[in-house]
């Protein structure tokens, strides 16, 4: 693989990973273990998508696949479709990026302006989920690293991401419970944690597109 490959994983981790950090700014220890899950991911998703296609190349040697195919993505490797599959994927992956980004920066202004207020955010996007800035992670790194170009260790850290983050939301709800009280239980009741329910999601990306 050339240098000019390895330079352009660099810059997209580096790239990535400021995006992430920026808007998720990790303080404690749980946060910490969170981001070190998803900078892993960042790091094994770019390395192989333009550095060295490993499970593409260890795919093809254990079953024996064609090698025409090695260069491209998993999907197109596996099921033998070359450019059409990986265009699909690739813009499939592209939507649900752009969208799970959308909602982690809208979401992180909403709370970062009821921060600044010590008030409960209950309006915009966290009306449908309590935790839209970790709805749009999970949303952007299945996109990404799923479905655009999946790889062995993006498609077994993906689960272990959200575990991280279901823990995570789970402890600042209890921190949320102490500060607000009933407030916050009933909203707890009313609103699903990551994902809106069925027939709200339009609604969701309406929302993440208003300032």
């Amino acid at each position: 693989m050339s240098f000019t490959g390895w330079g352009v994983a660099a810059i997209m981790i580096v790239v990535a990973s400021w995006v992430f950090y920026h808007y998720f700014a990790p303080q404690r220890w749980r946060e910490w273990a969170g981001a070190g899950l998803v900078q892993a991911f960042i790091i094994a998703l770019y390395a192989e998508m333009y550095g060295f296609p490993l499970t593409v190349y260890l795919l093809a040697r254990t079953f024996g696949l064609d090698r025409e195919y090695v260069g491209s993505n998993l999907w197109s490797t596996l099921f033998q479709l070359g450019g059409t599959a990986m265009l699909a994927s690739m813009l499939i992956g592209y939507a649900l990026v752009v969208i799970g980004v959308g909602f982690f920066i809208h979401g992180w202004r909403e709370v970062y302006r009821a921060r600044k207020q010590n008030r409960l955010v209950t309006g915009g996007l966290y009306r449908f989920v309590r935790h839209p800035q970790y709805t749009g992670l999970f949303i952007a790194l299945f996109g990404e690293g799923i479905v655009h170009w999946p790889t062995a260790f993006s498609v077994g850290l993906f689960p272990l991401i959200v575990i991280a983050y279901y823990f995570l939301a789970r402890k600042e709800e209890r921190e949320m419970i102490r500060q607000f009280g009933n407030d916050y239980r009933d909203y707890c009741n009313r609103v699903p944690m990551f994902f809106p329910r069925w027939g709200q999601w339009r609604r969701m990306a309406q929302a993440s597109q208003q300032r």
